[in-house]
């Protein structure tokens, strides 16, 4: 029971994470006028705080950087997809797990998310980004922080299903 309420609440937390980091890409890689501003700010607060070359970095690579990071974790969450139906066709799974997959995609959305959220806590950027006369309304630091927060708890669930199974694992080669 407690494995099928873990990996249920897995795939929505994915479906999740997939929402947010996919239908942000375009933003990113088109270089949006709104993701020119959000990543603008933070690099114009960067260049006072770590110094003028990051803050220039950052303004001109950051969007890049942050979505090749959510398509990477995008592309590790989908292919738990992948090894799911894999498993049901050939009816075992190897050492990657869907359980090791969802634990590492928590972990690395949560790392992402953890950066922006604090970049709108710490830089201008705000709770709510405000870009010519427009406001989010939070939408962007609300969903960060869900995902960090969801993150985390499907790589520490995900982490005790591990667990138990190294425990099956350790106990089958003890007994052959």
């Amino acid at each position: 029971m407690k494995k099928r309420i873990i990996q249920v609440f897995s795939w929505l937390t994915t479906l999740w994470i997939l929402k947010v980091f996919l239908s942000s890409l375009p933003y990113k890689f088109t270089s949006h006028p709104d993701t020119q501003h959000i990543f603008g700010t933070i690099g114009q607060w960067m260049q006072g705080a770590l110094g003028k070359s990051i803050g220039e970095w950052f303004i001109q690579y950051g969007a890049y950087a942050v979505g090749t990071a959510e398509l990477l974790i995008s592309i590790l969450l989908l292919s738990s997809v992948v090894l799911f139906i894999k498993t049901k066709v050939s009816g075992s799974s190897g050492k990657i797990t869907q359980s090791l997959i969802h634990c590492i995609g928590g972990l690395a959305a949560s790392g992402v998310m953890f950066g922006a959220a604090f970049f709108h806590l710490a830089t201008p950027l705000g709770i709510e980004v405000l870009h010519q006369g427009k406001s989010d309304g939070g939408s962007l630091f609300y969903a960060a922080v869900s995902i960090l927060i969801l993150g985390l708890v499907m790589a520490i669930a995900n982490f005790s299903l591990l667990n138990e199974e190294w425990k099956e694992e350790k106990s089958a080669r003890a007994t052959v």
